[in-house]
Formats: C-alpha cells, structure tokens, sequence
C-alpha cells in the first residue's frame, strides 16, 4: 500500500496531569528530562536537541492531550494537509503566532474524529537554545504513545489508511506496532484493543541497558510503582520497565529496538495473543499498567 504521508519521527505528546508542579517534578527529577519551559500552566520538557518532547498541562483529570509529528520539509507538510483535508478531517493551519510560539516553521491541527484526541503536524522546528544533558538517564528520544482504543477496526484504519502509518507488527484484531513511514523504528505509535480509549503509556529510549536497572532502583527509592519488568519484547527486542507517574500514567524506560529499512523492509509478523508477545523474559503486568489517561479531546 502506499504511503500518502512521509514522517521525520514522533515528535512530541501532550499529557494533561492534575498537579503541574507535582509532575514537572517527577518527570524531571525522576525520569531525567530537561525542563525547558514553565508557563501558563504547561511546562515544556524535552530528551533531545529539540525545545519540547513532553508537554505537560494543568487540568481536572489526567490524560493524553495531544500527539505531534515532524514532517521532513515544508513540501512534504503541505501534501500532508491535502491529502488529510482530502479525507474529510478538517485540519487548520496554525497562525502565525501559534506557530511561533510553538517555534516551528509551519504546522497544522487537526482530531481524530472516534476521539477528539488532537494531532498536530509541523516541520521546521527550531532547536533548543542549549544542548541536551542526558546526566541523570541517557534518554535518547521520545520514543513512542501507545494508545487504548475501543473500536480496533476503526482506529486502524485511521492510522493506516488515512494517516499512512506503515504495520510492522501485530495481534490480528488487537494489537498494532505502528511506524511513521520511513522513520525505521519499530514503532512509534501502538494500538492496543479494549473496553475504553485513552492512553495506554509512554516511551522514552534509553542508550544504556543499565539505566533501566539505574531507574528501576532510583524509582523504588523514590516509592514510584513499577508495574511491568524488568522484561524483553518480542515484537520490538526492547527490554523495558514501566513506572506510574504521579496522576497514575503509565510510562517506560526501553533500550534497543529493531529497525526497518524504508524500502524492501519484512514484512509484518501476524503474532500470537499470549503473554510471552509483551514479555519473553515472562513477567506479567501490574493491573494499574496502562490504566489511567482518558482522551482530552482538543480544545475541551
């Protein structure tokens, strides 16, 4: 199938949380973000060259905000915003100001229509004004946001046939490892099926196999809950820890993870429903894992 749309990679989510401060805290002291912006009840943090890849804001209730993608130029951004115009979602340009105050070039928004759940689209993005230091984890990237959905069917096809998300592997009417074509990783988005949407977790990557046994042990230190690992995925070869933040969302720690080639890559693997796909090394999941963050849906 072709792709309507070429990504540059994952570019940032939006998490609502319920005590700025409280999460600010925990996502820089803890899990090792830099926090670049704190203002008109959000705060910018960010793991990489980049002014942002975590945005959190002030609400009622936790949940998932929002979700960006950087396209590789402006040409590739303008074809993005016809083709989704042309199925009928409706995106609107940023103004001028939004999308200084957003330090892009250009972007757009748009919902997802099951949802309400915002995207946003942009390129040309500047960099931060200092460097990244990775001094307490070695967090390489924003890794990926994995969502719970309600209608598998019609979120698959969202992703995939009208957002052009390349399938690389999955649970046949479950799961979905998503990658936004031609950015190789594994995934940067994953659907998972259940009774409710929201999110499911987030991911940040790290470079060194010891910052998830270094976070594991500085999170029980700190009486965080880790409620998934230490353990592998079979799907990505990832090994990962997952831990509540403060409002109860699940986020993760991983390190490694398989690459595909932006042409001739495998094709997807149709894997089995049991535990040993989230787990090879055989642990199973805390029932707090991926519990909490409804949809904030945009502009409520």
């Amino acid at each position: 199938m072709p792709h309507p749309i070429r990504y540059l990679r994952l570019g940032y989510a939006a998490l609502q949380v319920t005590d700025l401060a409280r999460s600010t805290a925990f996502y820089r002291d803890l899990m090792g973000l830099a926090l670049e912006r704190e203002d008109g009840g959000e705060a910018w943090l960010r793991c990489s060259d980049k002014p942002y890849d975590l945005v959190l804001r002030q609400g009622s209730a936790p949940g998932l905000a929002g979700i960006g993608f950087e396209l590789p130029d402006l040409t590739e951004l303008d074809r993005a915003f016809a083709h989704i115009a042309g199925r009928g979602y409706g995106p609107v340009w940023y103004g001028e100001d939004e999308a200084a105050n957003r330090r892009v070039s250009r972007g757009f928004t748009f919902a997802n229509p099951q949802t309400g759940l915002q995207l946003d689209y942009y390129a040309g993005q500047e960099a931060a004004a200092t460097p990244y230091d990775p001094s307490l984890a070695k967090i390489e990237r924003l890794g990926h946001v994995v969502l719970n959905v309600a209608d598998y069917g019609d979120a698959h096809r969202f992703w995939v046939e009208d957002l052009g998300f390349a399938i690389s592997d999955h649970v046949p009417g479950s799961i979905a490892f998503l990658r936004c074509w031609p950015n190789p990783l594994h995934h940067s988005l994953a659907l998972i099926g259940g009774s409710v949407d929201g999110l499911n977790h987030v991911n940040f990557m790290v470079t060194d196999l010891d910052d998830i046994g270094r976070g594991m042990n500085r999170m029980k230190a700190a009486g965080v809950p880790i409620v998934f690992g230490p353990g592998r995925h079979l799907p990505s070869t990832s090994v990962f820890i997952y831990f509540l933040d403060p409002d109860g969302m699940t986020t993760e720690y991983s390190f490694g993870m398989e690459e595909l080639a932006e042409a001739d890559a495998r094709a997807p693997r149709e894997l089995e429903k049991k535990p040993e796909v989230l787990d090879t090394w055989g642990s199973i999941a805390d029932p707090r894992f991926g519990q909490v963050g409804q949809i904030v849906a945009a502009h409520a």
